[in-house]
């Protein structure tokens, strides 16, 4: 078995984004904890920040999730210093919508301009020339979605691919409206959305994405869950003897072949656990003993 086929195996196995020639493992690696406290400002230790960067790839890892915004701009600036020239088939998707104004705030970054404005700095800050996957993010109420029309962001953003500025486009914090309503303008290669075992409000939209092949990259695995549903899952993971984060990810693996995982750190000893995720296997009757996690969050809701 050649090294690629082995780390394919360990990182959940791969998948083409729709339309596209990118293809990643399914276990990737979110950039957003390498900035400071608050993602504002540089790490505490940069070199440690270099370090996750290069064994993340190392590993096999070939999808890097980031922004401009983290930081702000220092996190795509590490990752172009630990990784450039960044090796072929690595993919790195960022993410616009958002600023970070001196007060640290997180505030609405909409407009035509700012859009503009924010792919170019993602072009400086990574040293690219064009980049591989922007998403657009809805910026809800934390990260509660918000309804209402996002027409004119994915418009400009269709216009920079256009230009040659993008090449493919994304959607982060959406509700399904939205998903249908950007795909009249452009071909949506991917959504980044909050969802985990706890949090399954997307599960309609992940099934149907996936039918159209689309991938679906669920953000806070471990987000949101009670004393309760945290004791079911650290008894979970005590039985097959893994991490809870590592069966909550070997979960949304499970869940659907479409779903991409971009779980961050900033420590190797953290990112090599979350990669071995990729090896746990979960038998059908532990994957229903985790479906109900979620069951009991709507038995708690009515």
């Amino acid at each position: 078995m050649s090294e690629n086929t082995m780390n394919e195996a360990k990182l959940g196995g791969r998948f083409t984004f729709p339309g596209t020639s990118l293809t990643v493992q399914r276990i990737g690696y979110g950039a957003m904890q390498l900035a400071g406290p608050g993602v504002w400002g540089p790490p505490k230790d940069p070199d440690d920040a270099v370090a996750v960067l290069r064994e993340a790839v190392a590993a096999g890892v070939n999808h890097i999730d980031t922004s401009d915004f983290y930081g702000p701009h220092l996190t795509n600036q590490i990752i172009r210093q630990a990784l450039h020239p960044y090796p072929a088939g690595l993919v790195i998707a960022t993410k616009l919508g958002a600023r970070r104004p001196p007060d640290q705030s997180w505030q609405p970054a909409i407009s035509p301009q700012d859009l503009t404005a924010g792919v170019h700095d993602n072009l400086r800050n990574l040293g690219l020339e064009a980049l591989d996957i922007v998403n657009y993010r809805v910026m809800g109420s934390g990260h509660g979605l918000q309804e209402g029309s996002i027409a004119e962001q994915v418009t400009v953003l269709a216009d920079l691919r256009r230009k040659g500025l993008i090449r493919h486009i994304g959607l982060s914090n959406v509700t399904a409206a939205q998903v249908t309503e950007a795909q009249a303008i452009t071909d949506i290669v991917c959504v980044q959305n909050n969802y985990n075992l706890a949090y399954r409000h997307d599960d309609a939209l992940i099934d149907d994405l996936a039918r159209q092949g689309i991938a679906y990259v669920p953000f806070f695995p471990l987000g949101g869950f009670t004393p309760l549903q945290s004791s079911t899952l650290l008894g979970v993971a005590d039985r097959v003897g893994a991490k809870p984060m590592q069966v909550a990810l070997a979960w949304l693996l499970h869940r659907s072949p479409n779903i991409l995982l971009i779980p961050g750190t900033s420590s190797v000893a953290h990112l090599r656990e979350n990669l071995a995720a990729g090896q746990l296997k979960l038998s059908p009757q532990t994957l229903e003993e985790l479906n109900g996690i979620a069951a009991a969050t709507v038995a708690v809701e009515h």
